[in-house]
Formats: structure tokens, sequence, C-alpha cells
């Protein structure tokens, strides 16, 4: 039997909203490697006494990622978390640790993502919204062009920010948001939005008003952000 990794989403911040098949998987494993925040999620379901729990960073995750595999054995299981669903937002590390593993060794648990809590906190449907996440290192002009097409069409969206602390040209936060929409001849004065901030956990925030709100504001990394432009129907108009 090859080496096992599993590819975890673990919700957006509480151990409430991990699934069992994640926790599950955690069990089998001989390694669990993740960031610091996406580790402390899932503490109460690791035995450190049996398995090694490694962190990782931006610049150790490669390192890291082929060492544990090297040093696996055949048969023995690997999961990596992710903090929300494993399919939005991080399908360039899954790229590679699906060519570290290959795709037949792989298995992907969805999660709960944060997009999917903003979305039942601010009472909007993800079926009519257009949804977008710019946390990526790439280049990020024709989501924006996305974005912008989506207000003018009068969409709700749901959406997940850029943080870029080392460089900050890059950020494409809540402020740089709201700046980018009015300097494109939206009026954000008339769009209602709200800011999520750590959701489900103790330190949960929830910041409502209108996009022209934003400017200047300040808002964490772990936030998720939706403009709500919905127009009810019910089944009574059809």
């Amino acid at each position: 039997m090859p080496k096992k990794l599993f590819v975890v989403g673990v919700g957006p911040g509480s151990p409430r909203y991990l699934t069992d098949a994640a926790k599950e998987a955690i069990r089998k494993s001989r390694y669990v490697v993740g960031y610091k925040y996406t580790l402390a999620t899932i503490e109460g379901f690791i035995d450190r006494s049996r398995q090694q729990v490694l962190e990782v960073t931006m610049k150790t995750q490669e390192e890291v990622y082929q060492n544990v595999y090297q040093k696996m054995k055949d048969g023995e299981y690997c999961t990596v978390p992710f903090t929300g669903d494993v399919n939005f937002s991080e399908s360039e590390v899954v790229d590679r640790l699906l060519e570290i593993f290959d795709d037949d060794n792989v298995e992907v648990i969805p999660g709960i993502s944060s997009i999917q809590v903003a979305a039942a906190k601010a009472q909007v449907p993800t079926d009519k919204a257009f949804i977008v996440t710019f946390h990526v290192t790439g280049d990020i002009e024709q989501k924006k062009a996305e974005l912008l097409q989506a207000v003018r069409q009068e969409k709700s969206v749901i959406l997940l920010p850029r943080p870029w602390p080392r460089d900050p040209s890059k950020h494409f936060m809540q402020s740089e948001i709201a700046k980018f929409l009015r300097a494109n001849g939206v009026d954000t004065t008339k769009l209602k939005t709200w800011v999520f901030e750590h959701l489900t956990t103790d330190k949960e925030t929830t910041f409502a008003g209108t996009v022209a709100d934003l400017e200047g504001k300040e808002f964490s990394d772990l936030s998720a952000m939706v403009i709500d432009q919905t127009k009810r129907q019910t089944y009574l108009g059809f």
C-alpha cells in the first residue's frame, strides 16, 4: 500500500465546524502538517504521543512536505489540514501536494468555508452571488474585473480579500476594494456590506454598513466580506 495523504478542510476556526470525516482522517494519520492557526483548530483531535505534528509557513512548507514524504513508510497516512474548505483558496498548495504524493494517493476531504458561514450570517444565498477569492499569490486583475462586472450587474458578492503585509501595494483588503469600486464609477454609498472577522471563534466580530464606510478601515487577514444586493424571491413568485 502506498503512502497516503489526506488534504482536509477543517472549517473557519471553531472545532464545532469540523466534520466527522475530517476527524477520522486526522486520527488515522501518523503525520499532521499544517499552519499554526489551522493546527490550533484541530488540536483536540491530535494525539501527540503517537503522531508527529509539524508546523509550516509559506517559506518552509516545500521543505517540510518533501521531508515528510521521504520519512513516511508505505501504508502510512499524513493529513495536511487547511482552514475552511480545501477546495476554496488553497489550489496553489493542493496542486503541489498532488505532485509530491501523486493524484491517486491523495484524498481531498471538503470542509465548511468562511464563505459559507459569511453567506449564512448575511442571509445571502450563494447560488445568486458572485463568489471570489483574492487570497492568492498570482495576478488578480481578471478577478478584479469580474468583481466590478458582478457589482454593476447588481449581483451580491461574497469574497475573501488579499492581505500582503510584506508589500502593501499588493494588498486588496476591504479598504482597497471600496476604493477600487468607487474609482470605477460605482456609488459605494448605496452598497450594503458585511465584514466578518475570525468567524466561529470567540474573537468573531461583525461590521455592517456601506462599502463607502470601508475606506480607511483595517480588518483581520482572517475576514470575509459580503456585498449584499440580493433581491429576495420566494416560490410564490413562480
